[in-house]
């Protein structure tokens, strides 16, 4: 169903099968349990992983996940920020508190959980994805546990990119990295640019960046990295003069391109180096293990983040280590999410936008 809104209703857009998300006038979600809050989403982030649920609505339906025991249509959306406008009675947030939504939900009981890595839970599920709402909608309800307190100077708008940070936070923590090493992120969209804002708030003053022409690569080299264009060779090649001929410390895959570019990767890391894969690969990459044998060389997986690394992003925004705003090139208003959001991402968008944000107020950046 669509048309207008009650007290008792919202709009939310909900996917109902693969390239058929939709808004619809759904029941406005209430605090059930005693520590539930209700937020009112302000700001949403759109992530190549929602264009995908988009396309392809890997969640059937009638499917429901034992951590979250909601049916579909799912509303899409995962990134997201906004006020608390009601909580249960257990619930300590007081109402209008700004906060960041975690949406990765954790068993709490597998053995991964029970090492502290709720990250890697065997039945981990996310809001946005696997149901219990998401962030392309006007309001949400989760446990008071899942939410992140935004102080000054937090907006909601730079509140939003919380989630995609803590994934960059994560995985620079993956491996430990001296200010003077000089490291290397391929790929230039949210992520890369969320990792290169990370090493930068971590105090690594040498970053380069592997990205093409076009706003990605201006962001890039605006945030203090350095540019190398993979169209001028290979990445081991463009390396090794930026680094004196010896390699980078760590190379942090942020493109999930398959092929020759993570065997190039390796190349390009100093004896001893690391490569970190943050994004994931639709196709599997090729890679020289007897080099990395040889060299004693390291392959690492980065996955998603915990609560500390949302913690930790927080707390660097506020202490002003880390300003997440100029990711945001465009704002959209709820109702053109389809359009001016997932097609036009899905359709070379991404060549001229870093981060599109749908926002309660509607554009404040003119869309590319």
């Amino acid at each position: 169903m669509s048309g207008t809104t009650s007290s008792r209703t919202m709009r939310a857009w909900r996917v109902h099968g693969p390239g058929d998300t939709r808004l619809d006038v759904v029941p406005r979600p209430v605090p059930a349990a005693p520590d539930d809050v209700q937020v009112r989403i302000e700001a949403a982030g759109i992530c190549g992983t929602d264009l995908w649920v988009h396309e392809h609505a890997p969640v059937p339906a009638d499917y429901r996940h034992p951590l979250v025991g909601t049916a579909g249509p799912h509303v899409l959306g995962h990134e997201m920020a906004g006020t608390v406008t009601a909580t249960g009675p257990a619930a300590r947030l007081p109402v209008g508190s700004l906060v960041a939504v975690r949406p990765l939900l954790a068993c709490g009981t597998c053995s991964t959980c029970r090492r502290c890595e709720p990250n890697l839970c065997e039945q981990r599920a996310f809001l946005g994805i696997h149901g219990g709402g998401g962030a392309f909608a006007e309001y949400v309800v989760v446990a008071a546990d899942q939410l992140h307190p935004l102080p000054p100077p937090f907006t909601a708008r730079t509140g939003a990119l919380v989630e995609t940070l803590a994934t960059c936070w994560h995985a620079v923590s993956a491996v430990e990295v001296a200010p003077d090493d000089v490291v290397l992120v391929v790929g230039a969209g949210p992520v890369g640019l969320g990792l290169v804002l990370c090493l930068r708030a971590r105090g690594v003053r040498q970053v380069l960046v592997s990205a093409r022409d076009g706003v990605r690569a201006e962001a890039a080299t605006a945030l203090g990295a350095r540019r190398l264009d993979p169209a001028q060779g290979p990445l081991h090649r463009l390396v090794r003069p930026a680094t004196g001929g010896a390699g980078v410390a760590v190379s942090y895959d942020a493109a999930g391109a398959a092929g020759p570019v993570v065997d190039q990767q390796v190349r390009a890391l100093r004896p001893g180096g690391h490569l970190v894969a943050v994004a994931e690969f639709h196709d599997a990459p090729t890679v020289d293990l007897t080099r990395l044998v040889r060299e004693g060389k390291h392959l690492h997986g980065s996955a998603a983040y915990t609560p500390s690394d949302v913690d930790a992003v927080v707390g660097a925004v506020a202490a002003g280590l880390l300003d997440p705003s100029p990711l945001v090139t465009s704002t959209l208003a709820l109702e053109d999410l389809l359009v001016g959001g997932l097609h036009h991402l899905s359709s070379g968008g991404r060549s001229r936008d870093v981060k599109v944000l749908v926002t309660a107020a509607g554009p404040a950046v003119t869309p590319r």
